[in-house]
């Protein structure tokens, strides 16, 4: 298995955490009991659990004997995968162009069984051509061309997840009018839209067109993707982002008004199996602009 295909070492604290988590809880322990026990503080159990900091080996066993585990294939392989999760992801090479508040949604990316997503501005990520990246990136960001390159090999490498022979599924709904925006020019767009055609032959694709005529809906606040993961685990997990960072939700009652959300655009956009339709008459439409 590959660093992408694992999940990367978000994942895997996240994996580490849940585990302590259910361990503490079963025992009825508290957080500030937990935290004494490493001679730390109750909020670093929070952190711990939740994945949000990096493991050490003396506080997994210490905790692991609180909590009452008492064998020894467990705890070393509850000490494998931390010492794994210390470990930095395959993506680190791109560190110098890649924000810290994006790296944890590669490896939640790469680990993901389902990927459902709503654009309403751009294409997604892992279905853009590299001529259309190349324009979303000079048009958003002001920086030298080298730079610009190594984020297009970046966002190209992402997108082999979608060929892996354990390949999330991926469910996007588009806005009608991300398509009709001529990133790059028309003929850029044209060869995008061909690609989102190809795209939805793929088993594990589903795509949908949310139509102009659709008019207000609640996904117009912004674009989101909610990551479900095999493991149960692993919270379903809502990224948002913006301008200068991101959120990641993992609350339950949060998740469930953004499902809500996207079940909302989905039944108002266009059936799947029109797709392919109206993508051909939009880039017929901009042939003939």
């Amino acid at each position: 298995m590959t660093e992408a295909q694992a999940g990367g070492p978000t994942v895997r604290r996240m994996l580490v955490g849940a585990q302590l988590r259910r361990l503490r809880l079963e025992q009825a322990i508290t957080r500030e009991q937990a935290g004494e026990a490493i001679r730390a503080s109750e909020w670093k159990i929070h952190r711990l659990e939740n994945g949000q900091v990096g493991f050490k080996e003396r506080d997994i066993v210490d905790l692991l004997r609180l909590y009452g585990v008492t064998d020894p294939g467990e705890t070393a392989a509850l000490v494998s995968l931390a010492h794994e999760a210390n470990q930095p992801g395959w993506w680190q090479q791109y560190g110098d162009v890649l924000p810290q508040w994006f790296r944890a949604y590669i490896d939640l990316e790469s680990a993901a069984a389902l990927i459902r997503t709503h654009e309403g501005q751009l294409v997604p990520g892992l279905l853009q051509t590299e001529d259309y990246m190349r324009a979303v990136i000079g048009g958003m960001l002001d920086e030298l061309p080298e730079e610009a390159e190594r984020r297009v090999t970046l966002r190209l490498t992402r997108q082999e997840l979608l060929a892996r022979a354990d390949a999330p599924r991926l469910w996007a709904v588009i806005d009608e009018t991300a398509l009709r925006r001529p990133v790059g020019g028309r003929k850029v767009m044209r060869a995008q839209l061909e690609r989102l055609v190809e795209a939805a032959q793929l088993p594990n694709v589903t795509l949908q067109i949310l139509p102009l005529a659709a008019g207000a809906h609640p996904a117009m606040v912004g674009a989101f993707s909610i990551l479900r993961f095999a493991d149960a685990e692993l919270p379903d997990v809502v990224y948002l982002e913006h301008l200068a960072g991101a959120l990641y939700l993992d609350r339950r009652e949060d998740v469930a008004q953004y499902l809500h959300v996207m079940e909302s655009v989905s039944v108002r956009a266009a059936q799947p199996d029109q797709t392919a339709s109206i993508l051909g008459q939009i880039a017929e439409e901009l042939a003939d602009a």
